[in-house]
């Protein structure tokens, strides 16, 4: 893996903005960016740990840790909030048995509130691993979230 975090640094570093690519690059190959990388990280493109810390902890789009098989993502924006997410939330909660910010102990799902999937006219929206949804309700939920393992 250092190997690796090493080889995006090299790719990255002289790119203008090349921290923020960098961190996407290397959450897609490992889907998320573990702690042992802020420090390489850091001294590749000449930045305090600290930095490269808050960068990753600002942006929500990005895990420190490992997510589950599954990721649902609610959208949390004002349209979709305003068009019933937060119901959506609670019945995701339920039938998957985890909580928001979290992931589940089996490793199976997690699930994320997000700002924006960028649906606003098709409120509300979610998104099950690389798929979206819109104009989700209460109703249509059950027969979405279908192939994600349940608690």
């Amino acid at each position: 893996m250092l190997e690796h975090i090493e080889s995006l640094i090299q790719q990255h570093r002289h790119q203008e903005g090349g921290l923020m690519p960098l961190l996407h690059s290397l959450q897609d190959a490992l889907g998320y960016v573990p702690a042992e990388a802020v420090a390489p990280i850091a001294k590749g493109f000449n930045l305090t740990r600290a930095e490269v810390h808050g960068v990753i902890t600002y942006y929500h789009h990005f895990r420190s840790t490992p997510p589950g098989r599954t990721v649902v993502q609610v959208c949390r924006a004002e349209s979709c909030k305003a068009c019933g997410s937060d119901e959506l939330m609670a019945q995701i909660e339920q039938h998957l048995g985890v909580k928001a910010h979290e992931t589940r102990a089996d490793g199976a799902v997690s699930l994320e509130p997000v700002y924006c999937l960028g649906l606003c006219a098709q409120s509300p929206a979610i998104q099950v691993n690389d798929r979206l949804f819109a104009r989700v309700t209460t109703e249509r939920l059950p027969a979405l979230l279908a192939g994600v393992e349940t608690a």
